[in-house]
């Protein structure tokens, strides 16, 4: 079988079209050295042909040499399956592709005709959300060749990718091949036909006793819950808020942190659940059911902090003001001691008013602090679990109704050893991505 070097742009994947003559072929990332494993090669050609796929991918070995010397500097890395979900641009696929010629041919074509976009980064992007349309995608569960490209990549960096400055021209073409495949799929979403929500003339808005409350899901913090804590009862506005605090059956300090700060603010109210068996996403349904929660449900990590004093105000007139859903605001990196980290400022300026609700089905995040509606989030509710459960929920807000942003930093959000977040492992992250990718098939076929 024929290999190609590519450096993913239309006009290279174009120059390949026209050379390639092999009824399957490979495609090798221009940075990558790989080495293919004893019968490697034939056995993705033989799976190819038995599941007539349009395109092929498999796990693999990265290694710091191709030594023979067993064990010596190597990470398996295994893949995930790829679904209909799978439409974020950095699904990883390893560095070696399978890909059948006469799609291929087929698609390029349009790319010569000027039916399709001419990208620079995104070429291989959008052939593949091409190559999906119309033929199987297919995982191959075994290690069929070593790279040595880089070393893995953190799920810290993975996770920040798409909002570091660097790689904005990137992401701005990303952004548009994904529009692009929505609009021939059906499924993109006009943002003028998204809801807009009059609060003064609903007759859902007063049956609750105060305008706002925060809702802190918890479990073994009490290292921070305290900081959370008083970064609420520090909120200077003017109205009426609480605090709910779902403390899902933590065994260390954290209850007796609740329950001190509790006797002194009536504000407090510590919810235990009767069901031992919930998720983050099953505490926040604990919450917003509650009869004790506001008209709006504002989101605090119990590792996190609200910027200043201003924040929940900050949020409430953004409701009025944009007339929204839900509002998604930007925050700030910082450690365990509250210093800036690397990554700094969070913006999400993948975000936009026109487009935001089609580009969050590329990306893995939607900016924090996240603030709903309580009437239209208890209609949704949250999916148990404690990855992704925002993700779900906001992807369903976005399909039918308006979604409002603050792009100034309102929220500082802890990395430290005991962060969700932190040291994920290649199982843990592919579990992650996996779950990710099963909400956008259902929010693809909803569409």
């Amino acid at each position: 079988m024929e290999i190609f070097k590519t450096n993913n742009s239309t006009e290279n994947l174009r120059e390949i079209a026209e050379k390639v003559q092999s009824e399957y072929f490979f495609l090798v990332q221009e940075n990558a050295e790989i080495e293919f494993l004893p019968n490697a090669a034939e056995r993705f050609l033989q799976i190819a042909k038995e599941t007539k796929a349009g395109l092929l991918y498999a796990d693999y070995c990265q290694v710091d040499t191709f030594s023979k010397v067993q064990n010596f500097g190597k990470v398996y890395v295994p893949t995930i399956e790829y679904q209909a979900g799978s439409v974020r641009n950095d699904f990883d696929f390893g560095d070696v592709l399978c890909v059948q010629t006469e799609i291929f041919k087929e698609i390029l074509k349009n790319v010569r005709a000027g039916r399709a976009l001419p990208l620079q980064y995104a070429g291989l992007y959008f052939l593949r959300l091409k190559i999906s349309e119309k033929l199987p995608i297919f995982h191959i569960p075994e290690t069929l060749y070593l790279t040595k490209k880089c070393v893995v990549s953190s799920a810290e960096s993975n996770q920040f990718a798409y909002v570091n400055a660097n790689n904005r021209n990137v992401q701005i073409e990303m952004e548009h091949a994904f529009t692009q495949f929505l609009k021939e799929t059906g499924k993109l979403i006009n943002h003028k036909n998204l809801i807009e929500i009059d609060y003064q003339a609903r007759n859902d808005t007063t049956d609750f006793e105060v305008e706002a409350s925060v809702i802190i899901p918890v479990k073994n913090r009490e290292k921070t819950i305290g900081d959370a804590i008083k970064s609420v009862l520090a909120q200077k506005t003017n109205f009426e808020f609480n605090l709910l605090i779902v403390d899902n059956y933590s065994d260390d300090k954290t209850p007796e942190i609740i329950k001190k700060f509790a006797e002194n603010s009536p504000k407090i109210i510590h919810i235990i659940p009767q069901n031992r068996f919930l998720n983050i996403g099953g505490c926040w349904n604990e919450a917003i059911n509650c009869q004790k929660c506001g008209k709006f449900a504002v989101q605090l990590d119990s590792d996190d902090l609200y910027k200043d004093e201003n924040t929940l105000q900050k949020i409430v007139d953004e409701f009025y003001r944009q007339k929204s859903a839900m509002i998604i605001g930007s925050y700030t990196i910082v450690d365990f001691d509250l210093q800036p980290l690397p990554a700094g400022d969070i913006k999400h300026l993948e975000w936009t008013a026109e487009n935001g609700m089609n580009n969050a089905l590329r990306i893995n995040g939607f900016g924090a602090p996240r603030a709903f509606y309580t009437p239209i989030v208890r209609k949704i509710g949250f999916p148990n679990v404690s990855y992704g459960e925002d993700y779900a929920v906001a992807l369903r807000i976005s399909r039918e109704w308006k979604i409002g942003r603050i792009f100034d930093s309102i929220y500082l959000c802890r990395r430290w050893e005991n962060n969700s977040d932190a040291n994920i492992d290649i199982k843990k992250l592919n579990e992650f991505n996996f779950y990710k990718d099963k909400i956008r098939t259902i929010e693809l076929a909803a569409r």
